[in-house]
């Protein structure tokens, strides 16, 4: 079931804001966007949303105690689990749980298995029970710091029916717009993107489906999620409803994909207030809430026939768990070590849309495609490569780029891989440089940018915007996840000059626009800080939550 775009979203106006926005909050290298003057990390807003007064349902930590492999949840073939509490437990315990907490000195700070820029986490995860066993119907809240459900709204007469499940899935800008300014919204929708990506894995490891639900208008989302409930969300920061994904067991019909949740009625009870995560915010980005309003709504691009591409072969052994709790962002790279050609052609193929995980939770064509600076990899000459992603818009990509471009298939790459050779450079020095400066862009492997079909996109959508950015972080939790399983280690890069790198790339227009960096190779770790477990007191084994 499908439900047409809000009529405002197609305004001209509003694609004029989207774009706009994006402009004026590009980095140069005789500027950075708009952000604040300063930083109080003692006066770092809650990282953690929760609701007083609504009922909690302790939640059991099991995943040491799922043997699903990693490979098989990207094969799609993993065991399927009953859809019951437990279940759940261990899709929210490996997509928005805690994998442990660090320690440096005096600072404490927690990791997720969902990235997030700047460790920041905007995105708030919902659920949306009918029939779960151990579950109530109705809308819950996860709270991760406590693997809880908090009860937002308890269903007061459901009719018999079959169990199902849905995330809903918001943003919280202020957390990001705190350390970020006016850039922050672009973050916001990369973690959108990541956190689809982690649960699209994580049901997969279960044997479940997660499937994005397109078409759905926000403001009903927003009905759906509770974030409409202004007096829930007085003189606290606000919830932008971002997406709606239903969760399915594999054998279950595969009509459930498109169903909605009933719409809540007066017989059902709601509870619980949101708290304050900010008591004394020092600035205001009205650019934020404008952009927020004019890329509402939904629009839909289904896929009608994804390309003809052999199996993946996922060379991993490790558990689908044990992975996913232990992927790290690099923070440093060996600059001496040399990837091996067969783990870089490995991770290039994990990108191309599959109707596998995680692919197949994404019913929208590819739209953003991987520009590869490659500086260390074996057998492959360092320099500049292309993977198009969809060969029908590979003929636009050539004539958006350099015209000195040789576009060179790499003879040595699997014959399903587009990948192609554009330039023969010694690129460390420089995507160091466009990368804000950042070492880790030119002491890696390789570093790629993400140029996404964009003008035409947005002005025909605005919600496009958001879309585009949900794609880039997909491809980036992919990313993340396939390093970790080849022995590597990666992480995202939002700083980077955009006008700059557009210029490297030939891009004289706004018609493709690079969205989002980043960047593998062999991690440095600093022995200095401290790992804790994610949950003390409680163990990652227990059939139960422990007193």
């Amino acid at each position: 079931m499908s439900v047409s775009p809000s009529p405002a979203a197609k305004m001209p106006a509003a694609a004029e804001i989207a774009l706009a926005y994006h402009a004026r909050t590009k980095h140069s290298l005789k500027r950075y966007a708009a952000g604040p003057e300063t930083l109080d990390w003692d006066a770092q807003p809650n990282p953690f949303r929760e609701f007083a007064g609504s009922p909690r349902t302790d939640l059991p930590l099991t995943s040491d105690r799922l043997t699903a492999s990693f490979a098989a949840a990207c094969e799609g073939t993993a065991p399927v689990h009953a859809l019951t509490i437990d279940g759940v437990a261990l899709l929210l315990e490996l997509s928005f749980g805690l994998s442990a907490w660090k320690e440096y000195g005096p600072d404490r700070w927690a990791l997720r298995c969902n990235p997030s820029s700047g460790n920041l986490h905007p995105t708030e995860a919902y659920v949306i029970a009918e029939h779960v066993a151990g579950l109530g119907d109705g809308l819950h809240h996860y709270l991760s710091r406590d693997h809880v459900l908090e009860q937002r709204c308890r269903r007061g007469n459901a009719p018999d029916g079959p169990p199902r499940l849905w995330l809903g899935l918001s943003s919280i800008h202020w957390r990001e717009a705190w350390k970020y300014g006016e850039r922050a919204f672009r973050y916001c929708q990369l973690d959108l993107g990541h956190a689809l990506g982690g649960i699209s894995t994580a049901a997969a490891a279960l044997g479940w489906t997660a499937h994005v639900i397109d078409g759905l208008d926000s403001t009903r989302l927003a009905a759906l999620m509770g974030l409409d409930r202004a007096g829930d969300f007085a003189a606290v920061e606000p919830e932008d409803a971002d997406v709606l994904v239903a969760i399915t067991p594999r054998n279950a019909d595969g009509a459930a994909h498109a169903d909605l949740p009933r719409p809540w009625t007066n017989e059902d009870i709601w509870t619980g207030t949101a708290n304050r995560l900010d008591r004394h915010p020092l600035y205001r980005w009205p650019v934020i809430p404008e952009v927020s309003a004019a890329t509402a709504g939904m629009a839909q691009d289904a896929i009608t026939a994804r390309p003809s591409l052999p199996p993946r072969v996922q060379r991993s052994t490790a558990r689908a768990a044990e992975l996913i709790l232990g992927r790290r962002s690099a923070q440093r790279f060996d600059s001496r070590f040399t990837m091996s050609a067969d783990i870089f052609y490995q991770l290039l193929d994990a990108l191309l849309p599959r109707a596998t995980p995680p692919w197949d939770a994404w019913p929208f064509a590819p739209r953003l495609h991987p520009l590869l600076f490659v500086h260390r990899v074996d057998g492959l000459a360092p320099g500049l490569y292309a993977l198009p992603r969809n060969a029908n818009t590979e003929s636009d990509l050539r004539r958006a780029l350099r015209s000195d471009f040789d576009w060179r298939r790499v003879e040595n790459a699997p014959d399903h891989l587009p990948l192609f050779h554009l330039l023969p450079t010694d690129s460390r020095g420089v995507v160091r440089t466009a990368s804000c400066h950042q070492a880790i862009a030119g002491d890696s492997c390789f570093t790629l940018a993400m140029l996404a079909e964009f003008a035409p996109l947005v002005s025909d959508h605005p919600w496009r915007y958001r879309q585009l950015h949900w794609e880039a972080g997909l491809i980036g939790q992919v990313l993340y996840l396939e390093a970790e399983a080849a022995g590597q280690r990666g992480t995202g890069i939002g700083c980077y000059f955009d006008d700059s790198v557009h210029e490297m790339l030939g891009v004289a227009s706004d018609r493709w626009q690079t969205l989002y960096h980043f960047t593998i190779g062999r991690p440095l770790t600093d022995d200095r800080i401290t790992t804790l477990a994610a949950y003390p007191g409680r163990t990652r084994n227990e059939a139960g939550v422990l007193p």
